[in-house]
C-alpha cells in the first residue's frame, strides 16, 4: 500500500496546487471542458438537491433526456422504468457504451454544503423517506451530461457509435438487469466494450486510478422470513419464538465465512436488519432478516447461500417449526463481481487519461474492494463483452496519507450522511472520461 499512498500523495499536491486550473495542456477538448465546468458543476448541485431512489429517478431521468437530446444523441428513454439511454453515429467503428447510475439513497443529509439535500422522496413500494446522494451518482450523471457535450462537439476525434446509458437502481442492484430485461438490446446495437466510474472518496479530488483484475465484489441480497408462533411475552413457552430463531441465525451465519470457506478468497456476509414485532409484551409469528453477500467466486456463493438456508433451517427445526412453516428466502438484487480483465484496455485507458488530465495525475488503482457495482449485469447477454471499470478521486486532498498513515477513514465515506463530492472531481472525471470514451472509438 505504501508505493500508492506515495503516488497519490504527490499527485494530490499536485492537483490541489493546481485547482484544475487553464494551465493544463491546450487541447480543444480540455478546454472546453474547463468552459463548461461551471455549467456542470451547476448541474451537479442541482442533482445532489434533488436524489431520487431506485426506480424513481424520473426528474433526473427526464434532465438526461434532454441533455442527451440538446447534443445530437437519438433518446430512448423508460427502459427498465426510468433508464435512458443516447445513441450518437459517427460513420463506422467500434461501439463504445458508457453507463452512469442515477439512484440515491434512503439516507438524512448531515453534511453542511450549501446545497445538501433536504428532499423527502417516496420510494417505489409508496413509504416516504429522505434521501440524499450518498455514493455519487450525482456526479456520475454529471460526467455523462458532460461527456455527450464533448462526443457532440469534436466528432473529428472519434468513429463509430457512442452509447451513453443511465442507468436507474444501482443501489438495489436491480437497475442493469431490468434494463437488460426491458429489451435493451433490441434498441441498441451490441457494445465492443462497456465502460463505467465511480467516484471513490478515499482518493483525492483531481486524481484518476485504475487497476486490471477484481475490482469490485459480488454481491447478493436475500430476505430470510422466520416463523414462528406468537403470543403473550409472559409465556414464552406456549411460542415459537422468531425473535429468537433470527438471534440464533444470525449468531450461526459469522461462523459460514471464518469456519465454511477457504480463507484465501475474500467473502462478507451482513445481516443489515433484523424486523421483528411492534410491542414490548407480544411474541410475534415472523422476523425478517435482511443479509448482504459479497463475494467474487461463484463457488463461495454458493456456500454462503447454502450455509444460510443450513443455519436458518436447523434452527427452525430446533425450535420444532412445523415444515409448512419453515424458513423462505427472498432472492432479491443479484450482481456478478467487476474485473477489469483485459490488460490491454486498462493501458489504452490509463494512457488517454495520462494524455488529458497529465501524468502526474493517474494513479494506480486500488486493490480490489468488497464493495459492489450492478454494472457489469450489462454485459450478462454477451460473455464476449469487454468491460472497464475507472475510479475517480473525490476525497480531500489529505484523505489517502490519513488512511494509510493514521488508519483514519474520511469522515464521509460511501452510504454515510456525511458523504460529499470534492468539486475538482466533477472537471476532472468529464474530461478523463470523455478522453477515455474517445480513445476506444478513435478513428
Amino acid at each position: 500500500m505504501l508505493p500508492l499512498l506515495k503516488t497519490i500523495e504527490r499527485l494530490a499536491c499536485l492537483v490541489f496546487a493546481m485547482q484544475i486550473s487553464l494551465t493544463m495542456a491546450s487541447d480543444s477538448i480540455q478546454d472546453a471542458v474547463m468552459k463548461d465546468e461551471p455549467r456542470l458543476f451547476g448541474i451537479f448541485k442541482q442533482l445532489h438537491q434533488n436524489p431520487e431512489l431506485a426506480f424513481m429517478e424520473f426528474e433526473t431521468a427526464s434532465l438526461v433526456a434532454k441533455e442527451l437530446a440538446a447534443n445530437n444523441f437519438e433518446v430512448i428513454s423508460g427502459i427498465g422504468n426510468t433508464g435512458v439511454v443516447g445513441i450518437l453515429k459517427n460513420g463506422e467503428g467500434p461501439v463504445v457504451l458508457f453507463r452512469a447510475d442515477m439512484d440515491g439513497l434512503p439516507i438524512k443529509e448531515a453534511t453542511d454544503l450549501s446545497y445538501k439535500s433536504t428532499a423527502y422522496k417516496e420510494d417505489r413500494f409508496g413509504q416516504t423517506l429522505p434521501v440524499m446522494h450518498a455514493c455519487g451518482h450525482d456526479a456520475h450523471t454529471t460526467w455523462l451530461i458532460g461527456m455527450a457535450k464533448q462526443l457532440n462537439q469534436h466528432r473529428d476525434k472519434w468513429a463509430g457509435t457512442a452509447i451513453l446509458l443511465a442507468q436507474p437502481a444501482e443501489e438495489i442492484i436491480e437497475g442493469a438487469k431490468a434494463m437488460v430485461a426491458d429489451g435493451l438490446y433490441d434498441r441498441i446495437p451490441k457494445p465492443d466494450i462497456i465502460i463505467s466510474a465511480h467516484t471513490i472518496p478515499v482518493i483525492p479530488a483531481g486524481v484518476m486510478a485504475i487497476r486490471e483484475g477484481r475490482r469490485m465484489a459480488g454481491t447478493d441480497q436475500i430476505d430470510v422470513h422466520i416463523h414462528g408462533f406468537g403470543g403473550h411475552g409472559s409465556t414464552p413457552h406456549a411460542t415459537k419464538d422468531p425473535v429468537m430463531m433470527g438471534v440464533m441465525a444470525v449468531q450461526g451465519y459469522q461462523t459460514i465465512v471464518s469456519r465454511m470457506l477457504d480463507q484465501s478468497q475474500p467473502a462478507v456476509l451482513t445481516v443489515g436488519a433484523f424486523q421483528a414485532g411492534d410491542t414490548n409484551n407480544i411474541i410475534p409469528d415472523k422476523a425478517t432478516l435482511k443479509v448482504n453477500l459479497r463475494w467474487y467466486n461463484k463457488l463461495e456463493r454458493k456456500q454462503l447461500i447454502e450455509g444460510i438456508k443450513a443455519v436458518t433451517d436447523n434452527v427452525a427445526e430446533m425450535y420444532g417449526v412445523p415444515e409448512d412453516r419453515m424458513p423462505e428466502y427472498d432472492m432479491k438484487g443479484y450482481a456478478i463481481p467487476v474485473v477489469n480483465a483485459d490488460a490491454a484496455d486498462v493501458g489504452r485507458a490509463r494512457q488517454a487519461m495520462i494524455k488529458a488530465i497529465g501524468d502526474g495525475r493517474v494513479a494506480p488503482g486500488l486493490p480490489p474492494l468488497m464493495g459492489s457495482e450492478d454494472f457489469q449485469m450489462l454485459a450478462e447477454p454477451f460473455p464476449d463483452a469487454r468491460i472497464l471499470f475507472i475510479e475517480v478521486g473525490s476525497g480531500k486532498a489529505d484523505v489517502y496519507k490519513n488512511l494509510v498513515e493514521k488508519g483514519q477513514y474520511p469522515e464521509g465515506l460511501n452510504h454515510t450522511p456525511k458523504f460529499a463530492v470534492e468539486r475538482p472531481a466533477i472537471a476532472t472525471g468529464t474530461l478523463a472520461l470523455s478522453a477515455v470514451v474517445m480513445e476506444f472509438l478513435s478513428k
